[in-house]
């Protein structure tokens, strides 16, 4: 069974549930994907399933030999214990996915570009009154003398955004298979026409990471009343 598929981030909208409520949601062109390689432990030492989204008209020989006929742009390994019924060639549209199900969309986050510590770590500004020379400055990052050099992970300015990002937990709110859209609740990392990796999210392991957190708050509130009382 295929829980992986490949998209392209459209823009966001809002529809309205059964209830009338108001949903924003995040729509997806989910697939076609085509299997384009299948490993196995006997030949790779893992077995994952690489899949191919996408047109690329110019490809190389060597591509053109791997691709075969698919002349896929864009080129993923899912890890896939159980690779049974899946072929090459085979086409994975946005039907494996069904409203409900919980999923986890990975992609790269917008850039930003250069940015000094204030933006970058929400750090505090400095006095802006007359005479101050530390205004969003980074100030000081070590002593001279001990250690005498600058210790390592350090905040400090630099490239902002542009990293891989994974937002966990969404929700399935429509699937369109006529025009292969998928319909999340909430935000997908990424700008418009950025590729994004879904995954299908085990339902009993969310519920059961629900019910670690409601322990965890439920103790919480038990200690604050003992502290009170």
């Amino acid at each position: 069974m295929m829980d992986n598929l490949l998209g392209k981030k459209i823009g966001m909208t809002q529809i309205f549930d059964e209830s009338g409520n108001m949903v924003p949601v995040t729509v997806i062109e989910a697939g076609p994907c085509v299997v384009t390689q299948l490993k196995t432990k006997e030949t790779d030492g893992y077995n994952a399933i690489q899949v191919g989204f996408g047109q690329n008209k110019k490809l190389n020989k060597p591509m053109k030999g791997h691709l075969k006929e698919s002349q896929a742009r864009y080129l993923r390994e899912f890890r896939n214990e159980n690779t049974g019924g899946i072929q090459v060639g085979q086409e994975i549209k946005v039907e494996i996915f069904s409203p409900g199900d919980m999923l986890v969309i990975s992609g790269i986050t917008i850039g930003k570009g250069f940015a000094g510590n204030i933006k970058r770590h929400h750090h505090a500004r400095g006095p802006m009154s007359h005479g101050s020379k530390s205004h969003r400055i980074t100030g000081s990052i070590g002593a001279g003398t001990t250690p005498g050099r600058v210790f390592k992970g350090l905040s400090m300015p630099g490239r902002m955004g542009a990293v891989r990002a994974s937002v966990k937990s969404i929700k399935v709110v429509r699937v369109d298979a006529e025009k292969n859209l998928l319909l999340v609740k909430g935000t997908v990392p990424g700008k418009k026409g950025n590729l994004v990796s879904i995954k299908r999210t085990q339902v009993a392991k969310l519920v059961a990471f629900d019910k670690q957190t409601e322990k965890k708050a439920e103790k919480k509130a038990d200690k604050k009343a003992e502290a009170k009382a």
